[in-house]
């Protein structure tokens, strides 16, 4: 995990634009994160969410511009390398190993952190600290119930936690989750947004979410999105008063 100073973003975007042949799907995007600091992007379909977020876990590179992470630049690297620099993603549709067990997912993501092996000679039953850090992790998703059963079983907002979970393992301070309560009931909903602010506390979040309750409750402030563009950065309230993101997208329910 890197140090960061009171002045230093934990992420900045610096005139990020991306294109796909002639089709220019970002334009100049700047935007400072604050260390701490839960943060939502919103925006219409097609605006450009999925690929901002591609491009900051290292899916995709920029056409122009810079991103950095605690003041260094990740911009180009690989997902593998900008994990290790203390980024970490959970996506929109649920990515786990659904014939493993709740635990054995979350064992892979410390595994992984602390560079340990399987082999004959480090039975992994036996790695005290691993399995630890693995159970800390079960419990702070709410899975402990879950441990031993398969990843495919579990609920659709179950594998949610999971997944959460999983981004957790890394040990990463940054933390970016795509649309995490979408396909939820409300009850599940009011649930995840409860994890979400247990589990990103002191750590920072980014979230790309269409429930603006989830965003309104959650979120320190807001950037609105529009045609690759960001139209407007504010805090919840500010930006739910804001006639030109009314009309772009939020419409008459958010006033």
């Amino acid at each position: 995990m890197t140090a960061t100073t009171k002045d230093q973003p934990a992420l900045r975007l610096a005139g990020v634009t991306k294109s796909f042949g002639p089709i220019e799907v970002l334009q100049g995007l700047n935007l400072d994160i604050s260390p701490g600091e839960r943060h939502a992007v919103i925006g219409p379909n097609g605006a450009g969410k999925s690929t901002l977020f591609n491009l900051i876990s290292g899916m995709f590179e920029p056409s122009a511009g810079d991103i950095s992470l605690h003041g260094k630049s990740i911009a180009g690297l690989s997902p593998h390398r900008i994990n290790r620099a203390g980024l970490a993603r959970s996506f929109q549709i649920t990515n786990i190993f659904h014939r493993l067990s709740v635990f054995e997912n979350l064992r892979i993501g410390v595994l992984a952190r602390h560079g340990v092996r399987f082999g004959l000679f480090r039975p992994v039953a036996k790695m005290r600290m691993v399995n630890e850090e693995t159970a800390d992790v079960l419990a702070r998703v709410g899975l402990a119930s879950r441990r031993d059963d398969l990843a495919g079983d579990l609920s659709y907002s179950e594998q949610r936690a999971l997944e959460i979970g999983m981004t957790l393992t890394t040990g990463a301070d940054v933390i970016l989750l795509d649309e995490p309560t979408a396909g939820m009931s409300r009850e599940e909903t009011a649930q995840a947004v409860e994890l979400i602010r247990s589990v990103t506390e002191g750590k920072t979040l980014l979230m790309v979410e269409h429930d603006m309750s989830v965003v309104f409750s959650l979120c320190d402030r807001v950037s609105v999105l529009v045609y690759g563009n960001i139209l407007a950065t504010d805090i919840p309230k500010r930006i739910s008063e804001n006639h030109g993101v009314q009309e772009a997208y939020l419409g008459e329910e958010a006033a």
